[in-house]
């Protein structure tokens, strides 16, 4: 006769829940059953039937069971009573569930528990150091009532909550007493479970606890403190709860994920993870070592997965969980670079860029007309076409979705004043932005426009409020962007360094000295042109100053290439 009895919870699967019964009493164990009330009889009759004739096998009187409720508790104590009763010679009783499943031999469990004869293994914590309550209450779960099932009535629950604290109800803790919690699946020695079944006390604590919020997780958990001479507060089975506080559920492709943690037991499994059930019900190699059971080994995988599912990928916007503005994990996936009147300013800009970088440079992805991707394409990864009503029904959705679909890649693009603005903000805010701007730049395609002087000033100051608005956002305290705004004629004056530091920021292909410069459009005239805007009533102030008289300092033939002088 092995020295460990199991009590087992049954309330679904009552077919997986026989299974595990005939592998526990085939290696000896005594199993001590009790099938929620909730159950039909006809189910439970039949579940009965299948196991007549285990002489190891014994049944509860049956209760209601809900969670959060006492019933979970009463029909703990009611087959403990029945296993102390029946089965003199068990030392320990295991309190396990219809879906948990063993994973080391058994043989391996009793001898783990032979080794330390008077040790109790329950997690037990005071609520000042529980960490993993989750949406619930943790005090004032033993100082206010709960006669109401949060599942079945939730609405009575909350008002009942809420009315005890406005009157400051506040119940009274047994003399003794000091609560603690911790996992109700626990195993516990003889003599600390006939203890706490047999004290003179017990109508009192059951009375208290009756009305205590989901008491199985604190029962147990507090009476233990006042008898057992040795508690180990840990659980033997391994159970893993997600962030909202429900239980993780194994499936067939946990296997090798529940063979590393080196558990005895696991809840809770899918009752149809039939090779989960085949490996470790049906092989008493079990293929796991004799080994200290250590939970710790897949934490990390489990943190993880949780941080996946509460954080999601960065730049990847779920229709399960599209994120509330500020809480996305990252706005976008990959580094990008914005580039604001460098195609004015230069020509033949974006095919130099993309030579000197080996970037994906496209022109004006937010134009009225449509998105000009590079190359002349139509449609980009991710079935991202250049239609501007597709594009602008979410123009930030399409940014992200450019950036995440082309992940692997470094983006750059064209903007300015005649675009759409709606994605201002979230390039502002996006860490992964690298924004440059010559500002003022929009007005040389007027400059060299064939247009009524008069709509050229109308333009222009639309223009420039809107660049101003847009240079606002990007000056911004909650601006995370890499940003850098020069003046048309602060650039104009020394081009060069400003364009080696953008490209060294991308990364270009070769770590060098730029040997190639893109060539600056022809500026003669375009300070009086500026001058005019002026004479008529606009002031272009964006720009900087440009000399009226004369050309930019820069020369308005082309300029020669820059070279590098070697060393022989």
């Amino acid at each position: 006769m092995s020295t460990v009895g199991v009590v087992m919870l049954v309330h679904t699967a009552l077919e997986r829940a026989a299974q595990v019964v005939r592998h526990w009493t085939a290696n000896g164990c005594p199993v001590v059953l009790h099938v929620d009330r909730n159950v039909s009889r006809d189910l439970f009759a039949r579940f009965r039937q299948s196991l007549d004739g285990n002489p190891l096998v014994r049944f509860a009187a049956r209760h209601r069971c809900e969670w959060g409720t006492w019933g979970i508790v009463a029909a703990s104590q009611s087959a403990s009573e029945v296993m102390l009763a029946e089965f003199p010679d068990v030392r320990h009783v295991y309190l396990a569930s219809g879906s948990c499943l063993p994973l080391r031999p058994v043989q391996e469990l009793t001898d783990y528990l032979a080794a330390r004869p008077q040790t109790d293994f329950i997690e037990s914590a005071t609520t000042a150091d529980v960490p993993w309550i989750v949406g619930g209450l943790s005090h004032e779960r033993f100082t206010l009532r709960f006669p109401f099932s949060w599942k079945k009535h939730r609405y009575l629950f909350d008002r009942y909550v809420n009315l005890q604290r406005r009157l400051r109800i506040k119940r009274r803790i047994p003399p003794g007493l000091v609560p603690h919690m911790g996992s109700q699946w626990w195993c516990l020695t003889r003599q600390t479970l006939s203890a706490i079944l047999q004290d003179p006390e017990r109508p009192v604590y059951d009375a208290y606890f009756r009305k205590v919020w989901i008491p199985d997780e604190s029962y147990f958990q507090t009476l233990a403190r006042l008898y057992s001479g040795n508690i180990e507060s840990r659980s033997l089975t391994l159970s893993k709860f997600d962030f909202q506080g429900k239980p993780h559920i194994f499936y067939d492709d946990h296997l090798q994920l529940l063979r590393r943690s080196d558990c005895f037991v696991a809840r809770k499994i899918w009752p149809h993870a039939e090779r989960l059930y085949q490996a470790f019900l049906t092989d008493p190699a079990g293929a796991m070592k004799r080994t200290e059971p250590n939970p710790g080994k897949i934490d990390r995988i489990f943190a993880k997965a949780v941080e996946r599912r509460t954080r999601g990928r960065a730049g990847l916007y779920m229709q399960s969980r599209f994120p509330g503005h500020g809480s996305e994990n990252g706005v976008t996936s990959s580094p990008y670079s914005v580039f604001q009147g460098f195609t004015e300013l230069f020509e033949d800009f974006e095919t130099w860029l993309a030579r000197t970088t080996g970037a994906q440079v496209h022109g004006h992805i937010f134009a009225p007309q449509g998105a000009a991707f590079s190359e002349g394409q139509s449609l980009v990864n991710g079935c991202l076409n250049g239609n501007a009503k597709a594009r602008d029904y979410n123009p930030e959705s399409f940014l992200t979705s450019l950036i995440w679909n082309t992940r692997g890649e470094r983006q750059c693009f064209q903007f300015g004043p005649r675009d759409n603005q709606a994605v201002n903000w979230l390039v502002a805010r996006d860490t992964n932005a690298q924004v440059s701007v010559i500002s003022g730049a929009w007005a040389i395609p007027l400059f060299k426009s064939s247009r009524s002087f008069a709509e050229l000033r109308q333009e222009a100051a639309r223009l420039q409020q809107r660049e101003a608005e847009q240079l606002q956002i990007l000056r911004s305290q909650w601006t995370k962007a890499r940003v850098r705004i020069w003046s048309m004629a602060e650039f104009v004056e020394a081009p060069m360094e400003p364009l080696q530091t953008i490209i060294d920021e991308i990364g270009p292909l070769t770590a060098r000295h730029l040997g190639e410069a893109p060539r600056m459009t022809d500026l003669e005239g375009f300070g009086q042109f500026l001058q005019n805007l002026k004479n008529q009533g606009m002031h272009p102030y964006l720009m900087g100053d440009f000399p009226v008289g004369q050309s930019p300092a820069s020369p308005s033939k082309p300029q020669r290439k820059p070279y590098l002088v070697r060393k022989s």
